[in-house]
């Protein structure tokens, strides 16, 4: 059995044990704001979000439509290419994210962290009752209404069986925690030597979603702010509570995350090479989400593809990426398309001469839970194959 271990307020409490899957507990009521929030105007709700579009992996302009690989319905990529690949529509789990027999489980410990700990993230939120709108001078900002909140986040640690007391680790960070899917093919992947043996971070996000939300701040901001927040404040509390040691080589660091995780796990390794070489998202959003409005990233992750990567010079990373074909998709700016923006990501890596894997998958969704029990377990070991280890530091 797994066993997972609660906490609460940096304070271990005992642990619980449970099958694959991390122990959930009771939520917490969200925290009171830390100041007074002015009273919002009403709005009219907002409609609907009309379904997406169905996209074709053909459509001209697309790198799938010129440069791809077919795969066979329910395969995945092989580990020894780079490039493009079109999966699907059938999605079967993969073996490996299930509870294997004669599998050591990891451990997987949990921590709560309080805004009024944090300098970097103290904390923010909408107005009640608003919502992003778009500015009429400018149709790439939004005018948003938004104040100080206090939030509190979980922490999931995951440490496997393998992990050797006083060793360093090669670790993997990931956005929108607590993540049990990733622990559980981590036991097993870990196990069958097809990765490292891993120390795993998995973080929740700071709560809302989109521009003036904690959530849109960490994730969508175009800097190194979350790598910074996550270097200074979260992996030391890591090590001190369960004595492990976190490896400072980029190479034996990754990211990964869904939708606007995925482009804040591309964030963490862009503005900090010096920290992140491996990356992993899904549905990455690379597009215009970023507020506050920056004049150097105009267009928020959406620059990743239109000038960050084609103008710079190649950095040290090594990249898997998926998208769906009803990804998410709006008009409003342009700069809302999901799938052309991970298309793009794909065109634009390709040029640079980048390591990566683009997978785009028919018959799926945003964040698609199908796709990641298909895919989750070839994308770690993908990500990780050429990691030959190093010595501890």
């Amino acid at each position: 059995m797994k066993m997972t271990c609660g906490s609460l307020a940096i304070v271990l409490s005992g642990c619980v044990a449970t099958g694959s899957a991390l122990a959930q507990t009771t939520a917490r009521p969200a925290s009171a704001p830390a100041a007074a929030q002015p009273a919002a105007p009403a709005q009219a709700a907002a409609p609907p979000r009309p379904a997406a579009p169905t996209r074709d992996p053909k459509t001209p302009g697309y790198v799938t439509a010129t440069s791809a690989t077919d795969l066979p319905d329910g395969a995945v990529p092989p580990l020894d290419k780079t490039g493009n690949f079109v999966l699907g529509p059938a999605h079967p789990a993969a073996a490996e994210t299930t509870d294997q027999d004669g599998v050591p489980h990891g451990l997987v410990y949990t921590f709560m962290m309080d805004s009024s700990a944090s300098t970097i993230y103290p904390g923010i939120a909408r107005v009640p009752g608003t919502r992003p709108e778009l500015d009429p001078a400018n149709p790439a900002k939004r005018i948003v209404q938004s104040g100080p909140a206090r939030y509190t986040r979980r922490v999931a640690v995951y440490i496997p069986r393998q992990y050797v007391a006083g060793t360093t680790a090669p670790f993997i960070v990931g956005a929108d925690g607590p993540d049990p899917l990733l622990f559980t093919a981590l036991d097993n992947l870990i196990a069958q030597k097809r990765v490292p043996p891993m120390i795993a971070i998995s973080i929740a996000n700071g709560s809302g979603d989109a521009q003036g939300s904690q959530r849109g701040l960490e994730y969508d901001t175009m800097s190194g702010r979350y790598a910074e927040f996550v270097e200074t404040e979260v992996l030391p509390l890591v090590e001190k509570q369960f004595n492990v040691k976190l490896t400072k080589d980029p190479d034996a660091r990754a990211t990964m995350g869904c939708s606007s995780g995925g482009s804040a796990a591309l964030a963490m390794a862009w503005y900090h090479t010096d920290l992140y070489h491996r990356v992993l998202t899904y549905s990455g959003t690379y597009v215009n989400q970023q507020w506050p409005w920056n004049p150097e990233t105009p267009g928020g992750a959406w620059d990743f593809h239109k000038t960050l990567i084609p103008n710079s010079p190649k950095k040290p990373l090594r990249l898997w990426l998926q998208v769906s074909d009803r990804d998410n998709f709006n008009d409003s700016d342009g700069m809302h398309d999901w799938v052309l923006a991970n298309q793009q990501m794909a065109k634009v890596l390709a040029d640079k001469g980048y390591d990566y894997q683009f997978l785009f998958t028919k018959d799926a969704g945003h964040c698609d839970r199908a796709v990641r029990l298909q895919t989750l377990p070839q994308a770690l070991e993908w990500v990780w194959k050429d990691y030959r280890g190093a010595p501890p530091k």
